[in-house]
């Protein structure tokens, strides 16, 4: 029987139909005004600028996003861990939980700004940004243990720490990997808004509010797909990780997928 069509040729066709779509639209529709380049033009301007130009932007950025991308992780997957070791405070972790997450990240700017000094508000926002589903995941995955493996381990006396440890863990894996895959590329959205407040000199958002108030429409952008190409690859790189650290969870979806 044949197979499937792979992730990766969906994805290639995706970004095929999206370039001809964009290309139609900045040369017909969309190509009365002077808001729409095409994507050529887009391509060759980024090549034009090259990494003289990106390269200490997207260093900067990068740095904020990986530093949010492991506090607000590590603080999710902390949380997650003491919600089953200590249930008494699942309550009060959702709420603050959902609260982080309702709260709007441009508002939220403006006070951590006050409170932290150099770049540390882009770290925290990128951070806040990725709590909240880190959190849910992980919880998903904990909760997702194998009920009479968790039977075993109390029948010989182990209690929450030796269940935590011997089954949840590893039971956790695959959900907490997911929402680690999704939390990339949402620590860089986090520290990109960050960088509007102006209280860096390098940074992607730095260089998009720049190229606005120039009116420099096709390094705008630009410098927005490059940024999604960064996040693209933060995605893949935890992605392929993923592939590696729970390879059970792969065979599992080929084989219900079939052949």
């Amino acid at each position: 029987m044949l197979r499937p069509p792979s992730a990766w040729a969906g994805g290639a066709a995706g970004i095929v139909f999206l370039l001809a779509a964009w290309s139609l639209l900045a040369t017909t529709v969309l190509g009365t005004g002077d808001g729409v380049p095409t994507p050529w033009a887009v391509v060759s301007k980024i090549f034009q600028d090259g990494w003289t130009f990106y390269g200490p932007h997207i260093g900067q950025t990068a740095d904020e996003a990986v530093r949010g991308y492991l506090l607000g992780n590590g603080l999710a997957l902390a949380c997650a861990v003491l919600v089953l070791l200590v249930p008494q405070l699942e309550r009060l972790i959702i709420q603050l939980a959902v609260a982080s997450y309702c709260l709007p990240i441009v508002a939220v700017g403006p006070i951590l700004s006050l409170v932290l000094d150099g770049d540390k508000p882009m770290a925290a926002m990128a951070g806040l940004s990725v709590f909240f589903t880190t959190l849910v995941g992980a919880l998903m995955g904990l909760r997702s243990a194998d009920r009479a493996s968790l039977d075993l381990v109390r029948a010989y006396g182990g209690g929450r720490w030796q269940q935590m440890r011997r089954v949840r863990l590893v039971a956790a894996l695959p959900s907490t990997l997911a929402a680690l895959k999704i939390a990339a590329p949402a620590a860089l959205l986090g520290a990109i808004i960050g960088e509007y407040l102006g209280r860096v000199d390098n940074g992607l958002g730095i260089a998009m509010t720049i190229s606005q108030q120039q009116l420099d429409v096709t390094r705008t952008w630009g410098i927005a797909l490059v940024s999604g190409a960064v996040a693209g690859v933060g995605y893949g790189a935890v992605g392929l990780v993923a592939r590696f650290a729970v390879p059970w969870s792969r065979s599992t979806t080929v084989e219900g997928g079939g052949v």
